[in-house]
């Protein structure tokens, strides 16, 4: 990086200027939010997960001078409801609300905007309704494919972080820890919160205790609301392959969206979702820009990532808006 090179920041705090609630059907209904300018360039921002839910954070990258930022709560996540529910929960449903919400907002293309499994629901979403898209703009790849979910989950990360990995393995059997995803999914089930909150609690701090170079594996989850939800909708996805037909169908269909202009941002040293299935994508689709960030994991507020980001939305706003 140059000496005279300064990293931009996120924008300031903002507040919504409009939320409201979408039915989407199937006893779901959707906490949507819009920020930033109702006549600006439109963009979808993605959270991850599944189950992670938005936060104020994620309104920041975007110029709200330029953009008009719409974002939402997946099924059954954040403020959404039913809470934490799995009933009717599919990527391909996950898809069809955002189309509703895009119908809802008079939208007639958008940017998309998402990381980790965010951009898992970007590329899908681009996939089967690249007439919809404008660009994307992507973090963290993951294609949910069974080699990703056995390197974070069974053998992988945890040659990297053996404590944190033995905090997540140590209460199940030896027969569980052959399959761990399915293991916490099968406790995930439990209908009482309370019974099952040691396990969420457990899930949610492997990953978080993998996410930042600057992380603490042994520091607590805060919020057990939040570690339940992540962890029943993880395993629920998880455990059937990210409801997609084909393992590694995401990049097998790079033909549908790959004429869509993108940036994929990948911290070098993610090792929950790492570089490898990034370059993949990158190498088949000619239109996106890979920017590997040399001093970063896998969070988004990690500092190169921040820079990546903004500079990227502000970049679209500057060809599109």
């Amino acid at each position: 990086m140059d000496a005279g090179y300064t990293r931009r920041l996120l924008y300031p705090p903002i507040q919504p200027y409009r939320s409201y609630r979408l039915n989407v059907g199937d006893g779901h209904e959707l906490h949507v939010e819009e920020c930033g300018r109702p006549d600006g360039l439109p963009i979808v921002t993605l959270h991850g997960g599944p189950g992670g839910g938005i936060s104020p954070a994620l309104r920041r990258f975007f110029d709200p001078q330029r953009y008009r930022i719409i974002l939402f709560d997946q099924r059954g996540c954040g403020r959404s409801t039913p809470h934490g529910s799995l009933e009717n929960n599919t990527t391909q449903a996950l898809v069809e609300d955002m189309e509703k919400i895009r119908v809802q907002a008079g939208i007639d293309k958008w940017i998309v905007f998402g990381g980790s499994w965010g951009a898992t629901l970007a590329m899908t979403y681009a996939r089967d309704h690249a007439d919809r898209c404008l660009g994307l703009i992507l973090r963290g790849i993951f294609t949910c494919t069974q080699a990703e979910l056995d390197w974070f989950y069974k053998h992988g990360a945890n040659v990297m972080f053996p404590d944190a990995w033995e905090r997540l393995v140590g209460s199940l059997t030896s027969e569980e820890r052959e399959d761990v995803v399915a293991a916490y999914y099968a406790r995930m089930l439990e209908n009482d919160v309370v019974r099952r909150r040691p396990d969420a609690l457990a899930w949610a701090r492997w990953e978080s205790a993998l996410i930042s170079l600057a992380g603490d594996p042994s520091a607590p989850l805060a919020d057990p609301i939040r570690a339940d939800g992540l962890a029943r909708m993880e395993t629920h996805y998880f455990a059937n392959g990210g409801f997609f037909e084909r393992d590694g169908e995401l990049l097998e269909d790079i033909g549908k969206f790959n004429q869509i202009p993108g940036v994929i941002v990948q911290g070098r040293y993610d090792v929950v979702t790492p570089p490898k299935t990034a370059w993949s994508l990158a190498r088949v689709w000619p239109r996106a820009r890979l920017q590997l960030i040399g001093d970063a994991g896998h969070a988004a507020g990690e500092p190169g990532v921040v820079d990546a980001l903004v500079r990227a939305t502000d970049a679209f706003a500057d060809q599109m808006g």
